[in-house]
């Protein structure tokens, strides 16, 4: 069959689907993004997500997933691997200058992905100062302590926990995720978010300076990870996430000297304006594997 332009095939517990362009599995699943995917021997990668674990290969055009269905594909992959956007047109526009022309070129397969907004936001804030190992450990656990137990073939995973399961939990307990002093962070957002205080669903609906600051209500969220929420649950993509390393890196591609946040903030905006999204994970990506502001 064909959905959105792709042909489908199911073949038994995997489909196949062919002539998605501008994807690659490491510059997507490796650029800072996500947390659940991990990249196995034959370069494919097994990942949970949206309550599901599948694995995930791609060669020339054609994506394998496996573990998965017709059904599941139209009703989650497509969306959660953004294959409805026309990233080629993205490019075009946002390459206004040397700089991005080598970071398209780069890490020309990136693909933001739409993730769940609850997860990403537990994500990234177990993130805030943290080495990306260790934050893929404290999620995983807390999947582990809290999540619902799925499977493929003989293989036990977790899915993602809601708010009030972690909520009904203890600080101490939550402690065993190992995620240091955003332990207490984690569990505060949760008993809010659990509580009815704080409404995840009502942010789509917000523009997004409203949005960031709904979502700075919440323990351990400043400004960069509200950012980094509303991108990667494919929320907001006129977001520019700036974090200490990333202004780092804008003061010496672009500035040639320091400068402030909210310098970078604008600069980002009248340069993308609502491409910035794309353009912060191009540049984010290129800089930090060629170690560009380190």
């Amino acid at each position: 069959m064909e959905y959105k332009g792709y042909k489908i095939v199911q073949e038994g517990n995997k489909i196949l689907v062919e002539g998605i362009k501008d994807f690659n599995l490491v510059h997507t699943f490796e650029c800072g993004q996500c947390f659940r995917w991990i990249r196995q021997i034959d370069g494919s990668y097994t990942g949970v997500a949206k309550g599901r674990v599948i694995n995930v290969s791609f060669c020339n055009e054609n994506l394998q997933i496996y573990n998965s269905n017709v059904e599941d594909f139209i009703n989650i992959w497509c969306d959660y691997f953004d294959l409805g956007t026309d990233y080629s047109d993205i490019k075009k526009n946002i390459v206004n200058d040397e700089v991005m022309k080598k970071a398209v070129e780069f890490g020309w397969g990136i693909r933001i992905l739409k993730q769940d907004l609850w997860e990403t936001l537990i994500s990234f804030i177990i993130s805030a100062n943290n080495r990306i190992p260790r934050i893929m450990k404290s999620v995983d656990k807390i999947a582990q302590l809290y999540g619902k137990e799925i499977y493929m073939d003989e293989s036990k995973y977790y899915a993602f926990p809601e708010a009030t399961e972690i909520a009904n939990s203890t600080i101490e307990n939550l402690e065993i995720c190992k995620a240091g002093f955003r332990c207490k962070y984690v569990h505060s957002t949760s008993n809010m978010v659990s509580g009815g205080n704080i409404n995840l669903g009502n942010i789509k609906n917000m523009d997004t300076d409203d949005a960031r600051e709904y979502l700075m209500k919440l323990p351990g969220v400043g400004p960069k990870v509200a950012d980094c929420v509303l991108l990667y649950s494919g929320t907001k993509r006129d977001v520019f996430p700036t974090d200490v390393w990333v202004k780092r890196v804008m003061e010496e591609i672009y500035f040639k000297e320091k400068t402030s946040l909210k310098n970078i903030q604008e600069m980002a905006k009248a340069k993308f304006s609502h491409l910035s999204g794309f353009a912060q994970q191009y540049l984010f990506y290129y800089a930090r594997e060629n170690k560009i502001g380190a």
